[in-house]
């Protein structure tokens, strides 16, 4: 059993999270909330997602699992105003989910979750930097970053975080120092190198975050951690570094 009620734009946050990545995934469901871990095709990123029952106006649930095939409900949410309520009813006859919002009336198919590629395993990694900023921050370079490459590195020196990119012809660097972070934790210098394909999909919902925190280290995955639904979710992406040759 399912059925809940959630603010439009909190379901459409937390979706989007998800399906920047990936086309379709599995949502355990316990009377507690909603999770979901899934990686990209290409094993390069992975995102683990939480929403408690506390994030939702109302929220009746059994332990039980649905595959989602997130590309048509983000359709369907995108037919929601901001303020608009979404209900969702799972029906246990057909499993189907039954959406309503803003007056329309949906029955979205659900995916057989034995179908869906299995979930990645979370690595357990002690990174030795945590650095926690405002996420528009973020995007802002990696915007900037774009115009001269096609990948960028994350860094620490002297508890300056910064963030470089270069080119053929050209470079450009972002040196934020411990004043302009709102927390730098960093047991030496660290660099990792990452696709500015996969970072420019994850600021799209990295860069709504008022705080996001960015554990680092040298040639390791660095994990991108920020909360959802007003403290009652938690995204953490995992992206795997490119390695720079000497």
């Amino acid at each position: 059993m399912f059925k809940a009620v959630i603010n439009a734009e909190v379901l459409k946050d937390a979706i989007e999270a998800v399906s920047t990545l990936v086309d379709e995934a599995k949502f355990r469901i316990t009377k507690d909330g909603m999770s979901a871990r899934a990686v990209d095709p290409a094993n390069v990123a992975m995102v683990s997602f939480e929403i408690s029952s506390k994030a939702f106006e109302s929220y009746d649930a059994t332990d039980g699992e649905i595959g989602v095939d997130l590309t048509r409900l983000n359709d369907i949410l995108g037919m929601a105003s901001k303020d608009d309520k979404v209900e969702l009813n799972l029906n246990e006859e057909t499993r189907k989910l039954e959406i309503r919002t803003g007056g329309l009336a949906y029955t979205l198919s659900l995916l057989d979750p034995s179908s869906i590629r299995k979930e990645p395993k979370v690595p357990n990694l002690e990174l030795p930097a945590k650095i926690v900023l405002n996420g528009a921050e973020l995007r802002r370079a990696v915007k900037a970053a774009e115009k001269v490459s096609d990948h960028m590195a994350l860094g620490v020196v002297d508890k300056t975080f910064y963030i470089e990119a270069e080119g053929d012809l050209d470079k450009v660097r972002l040196d934020i120092p411990e004043s302009g972070l709102l927390s730098i934790q960093s047991s030496g210098n660290v660099r990792s190198l990452f696709s500015l394909d996969y970072l420019n999909d994850l600021v799209k919902s990295l860069g709504k975050a008022e705080r996001v925190a960015i554990d680092l280290g040298t040639d390791y995955p660095v994990r991108f951690t920020f909360s959802i639904a007003g403290g009652n979710g938690t995204v953490t992406y995992l992206l795997a570094p490119r390695i720079e040759s000497e």
